[in-house]
């Protein structure tokens, strides 16, 4: 077994995530070639020839859409001058499972990443971070400026998920071009710089649910957000300008990458995304009351998950691991004894 390593807890309070950049620039430089490199030696000459291409339509869109954090970005790519930095910024290319469940009264956030990025897993960090409505806990990289999945003990916790592919009847390498294109006309938020903006500013969960539902966004997404009292817990399934509210039943609620409420038939449907969106959906939903990582195992485990974690804002507890797939590649960090 490799040598675990351990998740860096960091306080940014005060600062910007440009800090992290700063402080742990090799392992995001790292981060950034090793995306480049994912698929082989094709992908390593494919982003060799695109990737600038796509940066500079990325730099593009976010300063038409006058986006709050592209002076982060945009620092970020100049500190570490190679291409890459703008577009793993705006990309929303992942598959997750996650989902509110009810533990000793208190709402409980269950999150598995999956991205076919590696690296990711070991290069995991704990930013500590503060908004104008408070402190929350950030679970990202060095170098991206969104949020994926944080905890502000004492308001809520969430996450997105990707939302499954709009269906245009173009195959599905068409119907995701569709995609990309039509968000070059939007000026909204991408979906992760809302949920870093909802806990930046939100003082609670009717606040962030509020937010999250009502904010348009740059593409459709899920999120997953959990409160502090027991019936605080929902998935909000989103497109760019609509949303459906899933509430937490029978002391659960889950979320994978596809819609389960009335959005999946608008338009000409929609198409789950991998791996296996159906099946970690109703293997999520026999999830029991276990405090521990138990439960993450195949198909909730898969190739393409990278970190799994627990949070309960109510308790102010949070517990994080890295992984390469079903295989942990970091100690288990933990709230409030990590702080």
């Amino acid at each position: 077994m490799p040598t675990l390593v351990k998740i860096p807890y960091v306080d940014i309070r005060g600062y910007t995530p440009l800090e992290l950049l700063f402080l742990y620039r090799r392992s995001a430089g790292a981060l950034v070639e090793d995306a480049r490199r994912t698929f082989g030696a094709v992908s390593r000459l494919a982003s060799a020839v695109a990737m600038p291409w796509a940066d500079r339509a990325s730099h593009r869109w976010l300063a038409k859409s006058n986006n709050p954090y592209l002076h982060e970005i945009a620092a970020a790519a100049e500190a570490l001058g190679i291409p890459g930095v703008y577009t793993l910024n705006v990309c929303l290319e992942w598959g997750c499972t996650s989902g509110a469940w009810r533990s000793d009264g208190n709402p409980l956030l269950r999150r598995v990443l999956d991205w076919p990025f590696p690296s990711l897993g070991e290069r995991t960090l704990v930013a500590h971070q503060k908004g104008p409505a408070g402190e929350f806990f950030n679970v990202t990289w060095p170098g991206f400026s969104g949020v994926l999945q944080a905890t502000a003990p004492g308001r809520f916790a969430a996450a997105v998920n990707q939302a499954p592919m709009r269906r245009r009847r173009a195959g599905i390498a068409g119907d995701w071009a569709f995609g990309r294109v039509a968000v070059a006309d939007t000026l909204a938020l991408p979906p992760a710089h809302l949920l870093r903006r909802t806990f930046e500013t939100a003082p609670d969960y009717l606040v962030a649910k509020a937010m999250l539902c009502t904010t348009p966004i740059a593409v459709p997404a899920i999120f997953i957000l959990c409160g502090l009292r027991s019936q605080e817990g929902c998935v909000i399934e989103r497109t760019e300008d609509a949303f459906a509210i899933r509430e937490m039943a029978d002391g659960h609620v889950c979320a994978t990458n596809h819609f389960e409420s009335p959005l999946n038939g608008t338009g000409k449907g929609w198409r789950a995304r991998p791996i296996d969106s159906h099946g970690r959906f109703v293997c999520a939903r026999t999830i029991g009351a276990a405090t521990d990582f138990s439960w993450f195992a195949p198909p909730i485990a898969n190739v393409n998950s990278r970190l799994v974690l627990t949070a309960n804002a109510a308790k102010g507890t949070l517990m994080v691991m890295g992984t390469a797939g079903a295989v942990p590649t970091t100690e288990i960090f933990r709230l409030p004894a990590a702080a």
